[in-house]
């Protein structure tokens, strides 16, 4: 069963989740690091390109393509459609775990990191998927700069609540992925 943690402050988004997989960490490592594979599993990454750096190394940089629908937060001016973002391995330790950071327009790392952790367990491991955001992001100020407070604080709830979900549905795909063979979405 997942385990899902929100913290709801103004200023900080950070959620994570676990499932337990019937496959090695190692393989589950590979599986979760082969960035032309996470369009399969992710409810908004579409893919990604290694741009620099020995693929799924710290330092390594790729380019993440994106997608969102209408519908998510849809009262919010969040972006619609295809993007890319730009992304630095903070760490890389093969069966065990893998984080990068988002970069801003400079490329910078900012304080906005996703991550794949991996423990063995008695039947294969368990795997949690963590979002944390410490200081707001270029796009997450641009975001709420525009909104009152009962709207910035709407966006918050709506916005953990949105994450929550993604890192549930990642990890449910990446277990059907990795036990069953289940095909990469169309």
């Amino acid at each position: 069963m997942n385990n899902i943690t929100t913290d709801k402050k103004a200023d900080v988004f950070r959620v994570h989740a676990e499932i337990p997989i019937a496959a090695s960490p190692e393989k589950v490592y590979d599986t979760v690091t082969e960035l032309s594979n996470s369009g399969a599993w992710s409810p908004e990454c579409r893919g990604g390109t290694w741009v620099t750096g020995k693929p799924r190394t710290v330092g390594a940089k790729f380019r993440g393509d994106n997608y969102r629908g209408n519908s998510v937060v849809a009262w919010a001016p969040v972006v619609r459609g295809p993007w890319t973002t730009e992304a630095e391995v903070v760490e890389a330790v093969p069966g065990r775990t893998f984080s990068w950071a988002i970069c801003d327009s400079l490329g910078n790392r900012q304080d906005s990191v996703w991550s794949f952790d991996v423990e063995p367990a008695k039947n294969g491991c368990v795997l949690t998927h963590r979002y944390r955001l410490g200081r707001l992001t270029e796009g997450l100020a641009k975001i709420l700069e525009p909104l009152d407070e009962a709207e910035r604080q709407r966006f918050v709830v709506e916005w953990n609540a949105k994450l929550a979900q993604d890192v549930t549905a990642t990890l449910e795909r990446i277990k059907a992925v990795i036990e069953n063979g289940d095909r990469p979405r169309d």
